[in-house]
Formats: structure tokens, C-alpha cells, sequence
């Protein structure tokens, strides 16, 4: 009996600090306090449901379809718009992250797993290149403009311009370090630093840095509209108004919503915010005020467009389609 009693013995005898420890909950976001703004999502019901195994993230709409990501699976859901059923699964790069974009006929998946660049054909649901870039952060974003793909590609600030016809970069724009996402709009590529809470502007015809502009602290994701950049920041649950021909701070709105992950769209005139707990914010851009906030399960990602609000529930790995006129 001497080998249980050791055993036993060493056992017992381990530091408790070694022991594995649960992850603390999250703590609750406060949301607003505005009278009559928030509801519960119990209260909604989706139109649609579709499901994505693994962990429905990144978003994209095309003509006819709602792409979507998921990075367990290694794949890329092509939902139809129509008839509301999976049309496709298309298996890409290893994990693929840091967003989505849709321009010249394909889908540009960065994939954070092999560090490169996967390119779907719209028409056949096949990849039909990969490229070797990847993204600078796991949690970032690619765009699309009329000629180029624009992608982060370095922590050290590297912002770079792929063309689509040779799938080589023909442009690498220093920017400031540790960026991490970008849209373009109006002939400008948008790009977040959150460390250092910036948002910078990019001309896309000559290259070059042109404006860089404080916001809120910890800016990632944004999104374009109503001759506005809009940034979701991290550090605060704010949400900050740029004006896109002036660079000016336009507002800044109290939404409730700081910590990791998020995501923020525009859609149906309005300005769409969602992050876990309170799935989804609305702002209205004539009040620069959150005017409706729902808050239960599901979040991370979402899309307006179709007349429907487009939002994933990543632990359910389902995307959900909601009516936008909800009351």
C-alpha cells in the first residue's frame, strides 16, 4: 500500500495556486440608461435561422447572398438571400479572420491560421487563389475599393494594396504600428489604432497618409455612412462620429457597450453596433443618440441590408435574420 499512499500524498501536497482556475465571468456591459431604449431580445423573433457550425464571425452581403465565417471549420457559409437555406460551404485558409470583403467577382477571406489570403469565386463557390498575406491582427478587417484589395499586413504598420488582377501588392503604406482594421469609402481607406486611439486616412490615389484624427479610446471596428466614419470603441462602449471631408469629430455617443470583440455596420440609414450581452444598438445619425438596444444572448457580428438585420450568435453557431422595424 506504500505506491497509493504516496500518490495520494503528492497529491494532496500541490500548491492550490496550480490548480486550474475557471475564467472569470464577463462582467455585465451597463448599456443606456435612456428612458424607454433598452428591450430584451426574448421580445424578437428571427424570420430566419441559419446554421453554422463552429463560430459564425465575419460578414459580408453580395448581390444575392450573406457570407459568413467560420474559423473552427476553416470555411466560408454562402447564405441565400432568397430562399433563406445555406447554399454553400466553401473550405478556405486555416481560421480565417480579421473580416471579409466582396469586389471582383470573389470573396477575399484573410485567414489568420497559414497567414495568407484566400479568393472565392462568387459563381463557382470555389477558392481560386491564395495569396500570401496575412493579417496584421486577428481582429481587424480587409476592404475592397474599385481597383485594389486593402489589407493590414504588419503589426510594425504596413497597410497594404493587392492588386486583384495579379494578386500582388503594388502599394505598402507605413501607418502607424499595431493598426488593426480598415474600410474604404469615397476614395479613402479608413484604418483604426487602438492603442493609440486613432483613426487615419489614406488617399487612395496617391498612397499617402493624409489626415489621423482622435477618437475614442481604444477604436477597432467602423463602418461608413451618411458622409460619416464611424468607429466602435473598446476602452469606453463609445461610439465615434468622424466627418469624412473635414476629418472632424462630429460626436461622440454614449452606447454602453466597451470590452473585446464587437462589431459595427451601417444599414437602412442607421448605425448598427453589436457586442456580447447587448446584441444590438441602434443609432440614429440625425439624433447622434443610441435610439433602441437590445440585450440578452447572441452578438459579435453583424449586417443591415436585405430589409433584415443580420447578427450572429456564436455560442448557438447560428446566424439569426431579424426584421429591421422592430418595435
Amino acid at each position: 500500500m506504500i505506491l497509493p499512499i504516496l500518490l495520494f500524498s503528492l497529491l494532496y501536497a500541490q500548491d492550490p495556486s496550480e490548480a486550474p482556475k475557471k475564467r472569470p465571468p464577463r462582467p455585465p456591459k451597463p448599456g443606456v440608461a435612456t428612458p424607454g431604449v433598452k428591450r430584451e431580445m426574448s421580445a424578437i423573433k428571427p424570420d430566419a435561422v441559419f446554421p453554422v457550425e463552429g463560430a459564425p464571425d465575419w460578414q459580408v452581403f453580395t448581390d444575392d447572398a450573406l457570407w459568413v465565417t467560420s474559423s473552427p471549420k476553416n470555411a466560408v457559409y454562402r447564405l441565400d438571400i432568397k430562399t433563406n437555406q445555406v447554399a454553400a460551404i466553401v473550405t478556405v485558409g486555416k481560421k480565417p479572420c480579421s473580416g471579409l470583403a466582396a469586389g471582383f467577382g470573389s470573396i477575399w477571406v484573410p485567414n489568420c491560421g497559414d497567414k495568407a489570403l484566400s479568393r472565392i469565386d462568387i459563381k463557382t463557390n470555389r477558392v481560386i487563389a491564395t495569396l500570401p498575406f496575412g493579417p496584421a491582427d486577428s481582429e481587424g478587417g480587409i476592404a475592397t475599393s474599385l481597383d485594389s484589395v486593402w489589407m493590414l499586413t504588419d503589426k510594425k504598420g504596413v497597410l497594404s494594396r493587392i492588386d486583384p488582377v495579379s494578386g500582388k501588392a503594388v502599394a505598402e503604406i507605413a501607418v502607424t504600428p499595431n493598426s488593426a482594421s480598415c474600410i474604404y469609402s469615397d476614395g479613402a481607406v479608413w484604418i483604426t489604432t487602438p492603442e493609440k486611439n486613432l483613426l487615419t486616412k489614406v488617399d487612395a490615389k496617391t498612397n499617402q497618409v493624409i489626415a489621423t484624427i482622435e477618437v475614442g479610446p481604444g477604436p477597432r471596428f467602423l463602418t461608413a455612412g451618411t458622409g460619416s466614419v464611424w468607429t466602435l470603441n473598446q476602452g469606453d462602449g463609445s461610439v465615434s462620429r468622424i466627418d469624412a471631408k473635414t476629418n472632424k469629430l462630429l460626436a461622440s455617443i454614449e452606447a454602453g457597450i466597451p470590452g473585446s470583440g464587437g462589431e459595427i455596420a451601417f444599414g437602412a440609414g442607421h448605425v448598427w453596433a453589436t457586442t456580447f450581452q447587448i446584441p444590438i444598438t441602434e443609432i440614429d445619425p440625425e439624433k447622434n443618440a443610441v435610439v433602441k438596444q437590445w440585450v440578452g444572448p447572441g452578438g459579435d457580428s453583424i449586417r443591415v441590408g436585405f430589409g433584415s438585420v443580420w447578427l450572429t450568435n456564436l455560442r448557438e453557431q447560428t446566424v439569426w435574420r431579424f426584421k429591421i422595424d422592430q418595435p
